[in-house]
């Protein structure tokens, strides 16, 4: 049984949420397609609130 990927635009938001997280800046997205850039900036927003709600303990 073949193992199913998962979606390009998913794999960009879980991308940007981590970068986030590494206190990466939204300048460093590695995507140039506008849906992957935009889910990645998203994924970086949640991953940016998440971070300063929650703190770095929640996700280490």
């Amino acid at each position: 049984m073949k193992r199913q990927k998962r979606d390009k635009l998913q794999r960009a938001h879980t991308k940007g949420f981590n970068a986030a997280l590494q206190g990466q800046s939204k300048e460093n997205c590695p995507f140039e397609e506008l849906n992957a850039r935009e889910e990645w900036l998203g994924g970086w927003r949640e991953g940016r609130e998440a971070f300063t709600t929650n703190g770095m303990k929640a996700y280490i």
